[in-house]
């Protein structure tokens, strides 16, 4: 690999060397006809790359990972899963490769990693490649989930490869670069944790804490306050899912992040009518990973990673658990502050004691399961109720008497419509639309990605022409499912 001609890009390889044991160099597989598919431009703005540049040859090259800075050491991460509950001791990254680290305009380290840029020494028999139709969902909806406020990792680019990726049928190529405040994750602590290297798992700790939670240096027992900071984040984060109605998809634990940050955005998808047991992945047959779910398998998580840090948190084994079990048990506590403040916000409610929302937010879920309302739409329609119009709303319950009982409770607070109208989205990257904007793309077509990217990246902006972005799927487009991609 040859450096790169512009001396604005600088790469650190602080992961590879304050954790060589998690770090294998690797290089990316050589891409002979890059082209570019998408390119972040605020985003490669905040880490001080130039667009134009970035879209030159050399560029492409860097965004493929076939030129790297002098200085910077590629590497390909070592970690371990928890697969649908299932232990497996060596993941890593199979077709994946951190680049680097970037600082950003606020002075923050940002790793940026590639997806998609060929097997690795963890590829476990994978090809390694990836597909422009999910490297271009990434894109879509980690950078709709940034819109939305929700912490994610980044899309900066998919480049498309020019060769063939054998699926079902054959595929165009892709390779994604991302960018995260780290991609240490749950399953980091497990893999090295299973070294029984303590020195090793100190460093992973040490690391994450001056990362992303420095303060935790200071306190009494760092390890426990890293712990209970992770905690904390994840809780925020799975709350800040379920009230926009994110599916994830696949939770296992080596895709959880210790930065708080969503990460791998594989079957993912954003529910359409109101369903706890909406389940889109065709591979979470048990619906594990369902939508109503993901609060419980988030503390699941969570555990696993205690597990790991329990010789840091005590020399004595019991009294390290006691500390893990008493932080995770603040979790649901948490995550409920966040859910419980997020619908009273949602629903346009400040002054109202708890007693009175929480009965109020039940029943209008029971009411939207029965009628399978659209999740997005009813906010933005309860907005116009407030405003004086009933028409939208009242169009959407089956059971319309129950729904105007629940109604003139929920008016007689006196709800908010422009608060509603600034925390409840009009645009969610729609499935059919995205599925639609794929498939296009997949046949050499980018023009259906404008108006999908435009929608989702002002989500709470009305615009001309974009009406279709607001609306719930056709009746035909029905048993939707998602796919990882690999």
């Amino acid at each position: 690999m040859s450096p790169a001609s512009t001396p604005s890009v600088v790469l650190g390889d602080r992961f590879a060397r304050e954790l060589p044991e998690l770090a294998r160099p690797w290089q990316a597989e050589r891409v002979d006809d890059p082209r570019l598919l998408v390119l972040n431009e605020p985003l490669a703005g905040e880490l001080g790359l130039d667009p134009d540049w970035l879209r030159s040859p050399q560029g492409l090259r860097l965004l493929v990972g076939n030129v790297v800075p002098a200085g910077a050491r590629p590497v390909a991460q070592a970690y371990a899963g928890h697969q649908f509950g299932g232990y497996t001791p060596r993941l890593g990254d199979g077709r994946a490769l951190l680049l680097g680290e970037l600082t950003d305009d606020g002075g923050f380290p940002r790793d940026l990693h590639l997806k998609g840029s060929g097997r690795t020494p963890f590829a476990r028999g994978g090809d390694g490649l990836a597909a422009v139709g999910p490297m271009l969902r990434e894109y879509v909806v980690s950078e709709a989930m940034h819109a939305l406020g929700i912490p994610t990792t980044r899309s900066l680019a998919v480049v498309a490869t020019g060769r063939a990726v054998q699926r079902e049928t054959p595929l165009p190529g892709a390779v994604l670069a991302r960018v995260a405040g780290s991609h240490l994750r749950v399953g980091s602590f497990v893999f090295a944790r299973a070294t029984d290297d303590l020195d090793l798992l100190r460093r992973l700790a040490d690391h994450a804490i001056s990362r992303h939670y420095p303060y935790a240096a200071e306190a009494d027992r760092p390890y426990l306050a890293l712990y209970e900071a992770v905690v904390h984040a994840q809780a925020a984060l799975i709350a800040r899912w379920m009230l926009v109605g994110f599916v994830h998809g696949v939770m296992n634990t080596d895709n959880m992040t210790i930065s708080g940050e969503t990460i791998d955005y594989g079957p993912c998808a954003f529910l359409e009518a109101y369903d706890p047991a909406t389940v889109y992945s065709s591979i979470d047959h048990q619906g594990r990973y369902a939508y109503g779910n993901q609060p419980a398998v988030g503390e699941w998580n969570l555990a696993r990673l205690a597990e790991s840090l329990l010789p840091l948190l005590h020399d004595d084994e019991q009294q390290a658990v006691a500390l893990a079990v008493e932080t995770l048990g603040g979790f649901r506590g948490q995550y409920l502050a966040v859910w419980n403040a997020g619908m009273r916000t949602k629903l346009g409610l400040y002054a109202a004691p708890d007693d009175v929302v929480t009965p109020l937010v039940e029943e209008l879920l029971r009411l939207m399961h029965q009628s399978q309302v659209d999740h997005t739409s009813l906010y933005r329609d309860l907005a116009t109720l407030a405003r004086g119009d009933a028409a939208p709303v009242r169009s959407r319950f089956l059971d319309l008497a129950a729904f105007e009982a629940w109604s003139a409770r929920w008016l007689s607070l006196s709800p908010d419509p422009d608060a509603m109208d600034r925390a409840n989205p009009v645009y969610i990257p729609r499935n059919e639309l995205l599925e639609q904007a794929l498939s296009a793309a997949t046949q050499g077509d980018l023009a259906p990605l404008a108006p999908l990217l435009d929608a989702v990246t002002r989500p709470f902006e009305p615009r001309p022409g974009l009406e279709a972005h607001a609306a719930p799927a056709s009746a035909d487009f029905v048993h939707y499912q998602t796919f990882c991609g690999t």
